[in-house]
């Protein structure tokens, strides 16, 4: 069932669970994770990113990702991450997209929340569910340049008292595109923001976080977990490993075929560990 984000946020946060997002670019890793959650019977957001935007226009994913979520059994969300301004949050919501990230974490907070107030006016009408970013969540890739600033208490009340938003990405300690759990989350930090913030929190960078701090995540608030590196390592290790073994393969449905079975593999770890 296609829907937006704002309810299934909500009830897993009571019953301490988190909802994954997994960052898809296609067919094949939109059909797996739909699998995986109709199987466990666990809602799900698929999310196009930054990346995967440039390299295709979000029409076309739009119109992919709806019908796959419309047949779906279970609640399906087809969220854009990393949305910068109103152009690219406008073109989502024309793709049929039920929910946008705005990252406004390159700005200080009082022009972050101007343009929040401005990116809620268009989806508001439209039921599109709003995430936001306080703080700024830094990335190991070289050369993204984007410096760490971890989520302040007054920061997210600000935002929160002054734009009606679903969920708020925040920085505390998480960080974007590690290939190793060497993450260490401030669990003071969060645990203080919890207990002001009135909507559910979201976590950016799930890879590189340790698998007990992932399950510990689940009791400071947390609605939403972005998964991305972790699934595209999978898919790509799995890929490169299974062509140089098999050099006579030439067929994308036939080289597809075991990065799908492992990826499925790690989509399930990762459920389980967000409390499903």
């Amino acid at each position: 069932m296609l829907v937006n984000m704002n309810n299934m946020l909500q009830t897993a946060v009571k019953n301490n669970r988190i909802v994954p997002g997994f960052n898809v670019f296609g067919y094949e890793d939109a059909k797996v994770i739909i699998e995986v959650a109709q199987t466990i019977g666990a809602p799900v957001l698929l999310m196009t990113n930054k990346d995967a935007a440039n390299f295709m226009p979000v029409k076309y994913y739009g119109a992919l990702y709806r019908k796959m979520a419309e047949e779906a059994s279970v609640d399906v969300c087809i969220h854009l991450d990393h949305g910068k301004n109103v152009v690219d949050i406008a073109k989502a919501i024309q793709a049929g997209y039920t929910s946008v990230m705005y990252d406004g974490s390159a700005y200080p907070i009082e022009e972050n929340i101007k343009n929040s107030k401005d990116i809620y006016s268009i989806c508001s009408p439209c039921d599109v569910s709003l995430e936001v970013e306080v703080g700024c969540v830094s990335y190991s890739e070289p050369g993204l340049n984007v410096s760490e600033k971890l989520t302040e208490v007054e920061e997210v009340l600000a935002m929160s008292n002054e734009v009606n938003v679903n969920c708020i990405a925040v920085a505390v300690g998480n960080v974007h595109r590690m290939t190793e759990q060497k993450a260490v989350i401030d669990f003071e930090r969060l645990e203080k923001i919890a207990k002001v913030c009135p909507v559910p929190l979201v976590i950016h960078g799930s890879t590189g976080i340790p698998d007990d701090q992932i399950e510990k995540l689940r009791y400071y608030g947390v609605g939403k977990m972005n998964i991305g590196t972790a699934v595209r390592m999978a898919f790509g290790n799995t890929v490169r490993d299974f062509s140089n073994e098999n050099p006579h393969i030439f067929d994308r449905i036939q080289l597809f075929q075991k990065p799908m079975e492992k990826m499925k593999k790690v989509v399930t770890e990762k459920y389980r560990l967000l409390g499903w």
